[in-house]
């Protein structure tokens, strides 16, 4: 298995680990040569131009590309056509705009260039040790390919959701929803820390994510959190929110669905720049540091 790797952040440089023990040969390429040279170290083969990549890559190529959402992906993809071939492939890993997807794959399946979109969830740490994956495009580009998709992700942690933007859609949803089970979490703890009784907040969450109905790898993040750092010391109560919570929100009102409790998380988001610091707020930061490294301190 051979494929190209465009974008080494903490998502891309992590698949390229995974998927160089699983065998798999990676022709990479990033703006910044650090993570370029740790990949390398570990057996990936650098290219030092993007015409260099998709020369070294046997064909039909495959490329997938971990680059943030917007114009960057549109950039790379008007560099990338001229040099690619009929039914080279290209996948987009990112966290893009479903419509946007569905745009790309029109625009390129005119040169007769073919495109997934595939939603990644885990986190970095997913992203080493096998991430979950929303696979969206063509059905038989799915099948050619899930050897590939396998190699990448977890045991059984992934599937064909659907023609081309359905993956992103999946994606966009899946953090929709983690935004009102973070922000659900952190006013649980707020509350318990509040209490007439004193509790050690880590060993609460440490019963609620044994066999408890709110189990989940969120509630042990928050359980590591507490272990840590009881009173997230010096952990920022501002927020940062990508596009993805407010995508969900406006496909929602586009469909006529009501989502009070994704549009009220997504609300506390804007407004926790200006709010007073508080132990809420700082439940939040303190989940986006555990499972996606995003810098939470208090600056």
């Amino acid at each position: 298995m051979q494929i190209g790797y465009i974008g080494l952040g903490k998502m891309g440089k992590n698949m390229v680990f995974h998927l160089l023990e699983q065998g798999v040969k990676v022709i990479v390429w990033n703006r910044s040569p650090d993570p370029l040279q740790e990949v390398t170290a570990a057996g990936a083969e650098p290219a030092k131009t993007i015409k260099e990549l998709v020369q070294k890559l046997e064909k039909p190529r495959i490329i997938w590309l971990m680059l943030p959402s917007g114009p960057i992906i549109d950039d790379m993809i008007k560099q990338l056509s001229p040099l690619l071939d009929k039914e080279d492939l290209l996948i987009d890993g990112g966290n893009s705009f479903y419509k946007d997807s569905i745009r790309r794959s029109r625009e390129v399946k005119k040169k007769n260039i073919r495109y997934m979109d595939i939603g990644v969830s885990g986190g970095p740490g997913g992203a080493r040790t096998g991430a979950c994956l929303m696979v969206g495009g063509s059905k038989p580009d799915f099948d050619k390919i899930l050897t590939l998709i396998r190699a990448i992700a977890a045991p059984n942690a992934y599937e064909y959701v659907g023609p081309s933007g359905a993956g992103h859609f999946v994606k966009m949803v899946h953090n929709g929803i983690e935004y009102g089970m973070m922000e659900a979490i952190a006013e649980g703890a707020a509350v318990i820390d509040k209490s007439p009784f004193h509790l050690d907040i880590a060993k609460i969450f440490k019963v609620y994510n044994n066999r408890s109905v709110i189990e989940s790898r969120l509630v042990g993040w928050a359980q590591e959190a507490f272990s840590e750092n009881p009173q997230l010391s010096g952990v920022s109560s501002k927020i940062e929110h990508t596009g993805e919570g407010e995508w969900t929100v406006r496909t929602a009102k586009e469909l006529s669905i009501q989502t009070p409790v994704i549009e009220a998380a997504l609300e506390v988001r804007k407004k926790s720049e200006s709010t007073p610091v508080n132990f809420r707020n700082k439940v939040v930061s303190a989940l986006r540091g555990k499972f996606g490294q995003h810098k939470v301190t208090s600056d």
